[in-house]
């Protein structure tokens, strides 16, 4: 039986950070590398000292659940990690973003993310971990990031509420809340040659950073969620203690957008 890992949105940003650092964290026969991308996915068998196994998905088409299945199936390995980092936002007021767009990101930010957790634990046995990154976006209602931020608090509350009915198989679920990030994502959020919905990021991150974090938690501690990082950890325990009216005109005026 082999022990694997699966991560997906493995070709860029945080994915690819957590594939291309997956050898100083456990010990694996085959990486399967998920992703849209199938040129990037290739590349990443130079820069992981396990065999990868390229999976050009796109996990916004819901028959990407039907072609996991019968992998695994076929395979019947042992899925000792499952990195769920696939997902997408759009930064624009609700109704300016294509029903398409919007039923999107939560297709892709919670169904995907489901389903390929759920298809997995089947072949998960004692020990096993999930990883989900979420958002800091998941602790507050965010104006013009609506729906993002919305698929994101389910992320968070899924993969905590998870963690806590595999205690019995000592299945670890971990979820991950960047701030803003340095990644690929703002290619695709934010609309070019247009005004820029989010006009002040009040720190930026690189993607090395919040895997290092990740990595650290998911071995060092035992919680089921993590924020990385000074700032970010701040922006969440200032929208616990304040209102959420008061967070979103808070935000709406620090991005000119009242």
């Amino acid at each position: 039986m082999k022990n694997i890992a699966i991560i997906t949105g493995a070709s860029s940003g945080i994915g690819k950070n957590f594939a291309v650092t997956i050898k100083n964290h456990g010990v694996y026969d085959e990486v399967w590398a998920i992703a849209r991308n199938t040129e990037r996915l290739e590349k990443l068998k130079e820069e992981i000292p396990y065999p990868v196994r390229p999976i050009s998905l796109d996990l916004g088409d819901e028959s990407f659940v039907e072609k996991m299945r019968i992998m695994l199936d076929e395979e019947k390995p042992n899925v000792k990690l499952l990195i769920n980092c696939s997902g997408y936002g759009k930064f624009e007021s609700t109704e300016n973003i294509s029903v398409e767009d919007n039923l999107g990101m939560i297709d892709l930010n919670c169904r995907a993310l489901t389903a390929m957790t759920l298809i997995s634990l089947p072949y998960m046995q004692e020990g096993a971990e999930i990883i989900n990154i979420a958002s800091v976006a998941a602790f507050q209602p965010i104006p013009y990031i609506n729906i993002y931020g919305a698929s994101k608090a389910y992320v968070l509350s899924f993969s905590r509420a998870l963690n806590r009915e595999l205690k019995n198989r000592k299945i670890r679920v971990m979820a991950v809340c960047p701030f803003w990030t340095k990644t690929a994502f703002f290619d695709r959020a934010v609309k070019k040659d247009e005004t820029a919905i989010v006009k002040k990021y009040v720190a930026m991150y690189e993607p090395d950073f919040i895997v290092k974090k990740a990595w650290h938690t998911l071995e060092k501690t035992k919680k089921d969620f993590i924020v990385p990082g000074f700032k970010a950890k701040m922006q969440v325990l200032a929208v616990k203690l304040l209102p959420h009216s008061i967070v979103m005109s808070i935000w709406q005026n620090q991005q000119k957008l009242n």
